[in-house]
């Protein structure tokens, strides 16, 4: 048996997330079917992470096993003559037998994009962003600061996952323009993330832009560990995955 590494990419709209669900349309699902017609039977992929209902993924990282004789097979052309075109392979690799999508990776960058303008949201991005309205962007980013390193974040974290620990190191969080003027993205890089863990940052972030919150606030919240104390989850629709990285 050999071991294929796929990058994917999904607009996430109309899935319920990644991970397979009993009764619900899931990205996982999808491609373990397509998967399942080009090798003749059940076929188990492994995703780097779960992304929530409505999140979409430029750098999803999955991995699935076959027989050697398929090294070669060109796994992006065919899956993506039967994937839905709301999903898309885009790179394929042979890995070692050791390598885990999830397991292996060695950091996650999520980028948020906020839409500025409560007049109106193009067609084109309402789908992609979160309309936020006009808040001060260079307070955001004073209280973004007070997020980055190794913390407890267990008052960011939602409830329905099991963790180990609720400690996480945030290597970086930082703005960058969007595609229009009336956008900002926000860029989180971590080893991992806790469950809705980014979009409960960006929530207390944009208390801070909308003048609810001070970063001596956020600081207060994190240290508490107490999640009723942080701004409810914002959307899932401006959260995308961007990219995997690995040690190898």
């Amino acid at each position: 048996m050999i071991r294929i590494r796929l990058t994917i990419a999904y607009d996430g709209t109309d899935y319920c997330g990644w991970q397979l669900q009993p009764n619900d349309r899931t990205v996982q699902g999808e491609l373990e079917k397509a998967l399942a017609v080009i090798m003749g039977g059940p076929v188990r992929v492994h995703g780097s992470g779960r992304t929530d209902s409505g999140v979409h993924a430029l750098g999803q990282v999955v991995h699935f096993d076959c027989e050697e004789k398929c090294a070669a097979h060109p796994w992006r052309r065919s899956l993506n003559g039967l994937l839905p075109k709301d999903v898309r392979v885009v790179s394929q690799e042979v890995v070692p037998s050791d390598f885990h999508a999830r397991y292996s990776a060695g950091s996650k960058t999520y980028e948020y994009t906020l839409w500025h303008e409560r007049d109106f949201c193009l067609p084109q991005r309402s789908r992609f962003v979160w309309n936020c309205g006009k808040v001060d962007l260079e307070a955001m980013e004073v209280a973004a600061q007070v997020l980055v390193g190794e913390y407890d974040f267990a008052a960011f974290q939602n409830k329905g996952t099991v963790v180990g620990t609720t400690i996480r190191l945030v290597n970086d969080i930082s703005r960058h323009p969007g595609i229009t003027e009336y956008e900002s993205v926000w860029r989180f890089t971590a080893k991992g993330f806790l469950k809705q863990m980014v979009r409960n940052m960006i929530g207390c972030l944009v208390a801070c832009g909308r003048g609810k919150l001070t970063p001596e606030d956020v600081l207060t919240i994190l240290e508490s560990r107490d999640r009723t104390l942080a701004p409810a989850t914002v959307p899932p629709q401006g959260l995308t995955l961007v990219r995997v990285e690995y040690p190898y």
